[in-house]
């Protein structure tokens, strides 16, 4: 398709700064950052104070195995282990004894294997309790009327969710051919038989919806967007591709993919990486005018006020390796929907504000494709150092359509990476940056608010000076990530320590207007 004449969309006009912390860091005493009233009232302050205007998360969908927010059983439903369960006690769905458990979990990291075991049972305890109140609990509306409202993806998720547990656990294409995909399940009597596992499940998104909600409002009246997450590609065993396997590279009759995702051998790995993800069928969401993305893009939307889009390389060229192959070698670039796609995107979603995950070694199209968007692209300070002048990632390199960001969840803290990087490197880091490097969170952050970049989004692990200790997700890496949470008291130390110097340093750097 011709580039259009001028950028599809053109949002990032002015310059501000970010925080990036998922919510599941968030303090507290039920073994997962939940959405309690005081942990986010907590972090909306020290985010307004510092004149900090973007929270960016990670996915909000609920996790699976491996408990990554990048492989979800949904692309549309929230995750439960973010329903604050203290609301549910107010409300006499559960007794305050029925949080001892969970307030035994440690508190600085999340013990993802006891939160299952402790949190699921006590979800389908209030489940009950509301069942035999005569649904009388409303207090986020009526759960009627949500699950009529969400019904298109609801329905199948909950479906899936009620199925998996009565096959305990074992992914869609092991269960029996009746059940295999959503359209066979809609004709089971087994669906009926797991029919009040399923609404247990659709009270359950009622209530993550409802406490969520109510997060978006508090962030909008402290004038704080919110950034999320959208992965390119969906889980395999997830309710989106056992409902609507059409869309995807897939045997429709077993559920087998023919080929799958990943990415091709490169200077850190020499098998490349093989995600195992299946691959979207494009010729098919292109005659249904890609109406299933545009809902994605809607429900994600509707829970946050900018989305970055993970692997955006993948809509220009993607790389397709063939189902059972031990390695990522094997595979070979396809082509994606390329600009077709962002012109329907556009169209049904013209005010939309999305944000382009284009890091990595980019083919030159993949460069023209984000160019012609106009979406802003993104920058990682980590990576600009230990080369010559030329590397992209350099701020005199940077244009101001951009995210700059010291890190993001994959990489280490700054204060980790700076210690174990080479000599080279920091060296190069010391020189460029005209620093001793002894405060290197804060020199990164200071570089990262002086950057040309419009956006400037901080973990916050940096603005607290974090080391390895708080490193939240290291990619290949099978276990032990997204554990890490932050404690209050370290919270309210760096408001009253840091917050006036963050907002008198976006004053300098116009990221914070000395009127708000």
């Amino acid at each position: 398709m011709k580039p259009p004449a001028s950028p599809l969309f053109n949002w990032l006009n002015e310059r501000a700064a970010g925080a990036l912390v998922h919510p599941t860091s968030l303090p507290g005493t039920q073994g997962i950052g939940v959405l309690e009233a005081a942990a986010v009232d907590t972090l909306l302050d020290f985010l307004q104070s510092a004149g900090i205007r973007y929270w960016q998360i990670c996915p909000l969908g609920p996790t699976g195995y491996g408990d990554s927010p990048y492989q979800c059983f949904s692309a549309f439903a929230g995750n439960p282990y973010l329903i604050d369960l203290k609301v549910l006690v107010d409300a006499d769905l559960l007794n305050q004894s029925d949080l001892a458990t969970l307030q035994a979990l440690p508190r600085d990291r999340i013990d993802f294997g006891n939160l299952y075991g402790i949190k699921w049972p006590l979800l389908f305890k209030a489940y009950e309790a509301y069942s035999k109140s005569g649904g009388s609990f409303a207090l986020y509306g009526s759960f009627k009327t949500f699950k009529k409202t969400h019904s298109e993806w609801l329905a199948p998720y909950c479906d899936f969710l009620a199925l998996k547990d009565y096959f305990q656990g074992q992914p869609w294409w092991l269960w029996p051919e009746e059940v295999r995909f959503h359209s066979r399940a809609l004709k089971s009597p087994l669906r009926k038989q797991v029919s009040v596992k399923a609404d247990a499940h659709a009270f359950s998104q009622y209530l993550f919806f409802g406490q969520w909600n109510k997060v978006r409002a508090k962030a909008a009246g402290r004038h704080i967007q919110i950034i999320g997450d959208a992965p390119i590609f969906v889980a395999a065993d997830s309710a989106d591709v056992w409902a609507h396997p059409e869309l995807f590279q897939i045997d429709q009759s077993t559920g087998e993919a023919r080929a799958v995702a990943g990415v091709p051998p490169d200077y850190f790995s020499a098998d490349g990486q093989l995600w195992g993800n299946p691959l979207y069928d494009w010729s098919v969401h292109q005659k249904e005018d890609y109406a299933w993305w545009i809902q994605r893009l809607e429900a994600n939307l509707a829970l946050c006020d900018v989305v970055r889009i993970d692997h955006f390389r993948g809509f220009d060229t993607y790389w397709s390796i063939p189902a059972g192959s031990p390695t990522a070698r094997t595979g070979k670039w396809m082509q994606g929907p390329g600009l077709d796609f962002f012109h329907a995107v556009q169209q049904a979603l013209p005010k939309c504000k999305l944000i382009a995950e284009d890091l990595g070694e980019l083919a030159p199209s993949v460069v023209e494709l984000r160019q012609a968007t106009g979406l802003p692209g993104m920058t990682i300070l980590q990576f600009a150092f230990g080369e010559d002048a030329t590397n992209l990632y350099l701020p005199h390199n940077l244009e101001a359509n951009s995210v700059i960001y010291p890190g993001t969840h994959d990489n280490d803290t700054t204060l980790s990476w700076y210690r174990t990087a080479d000599d080279k490197t920091t060296d190069h880091v010391r020189r460029y940056l005209r620093i001793d490097g002894k405060k290197i969170g804060w020199d990164f952050i200071r570089a990262s608010y002086s950057a040309v970049s419009n956006l400037a989004v901080i973990p916050l692990q940096d603005f607290m000076s974090l080391g390895s200790e708080a490193r939240f997700n290291t990619p290949g890496l099978p276990q032990g990530n997204w554990q890490w949470r932050y404690r209050g008291e370290e919270l309210r130390q760096l408001t009253a320590n840091s917050g006036a110097y963050l907002r008198d340093m976006g004053e300098l750097t116009g990221r914070v207007s000395p009127a708000t």
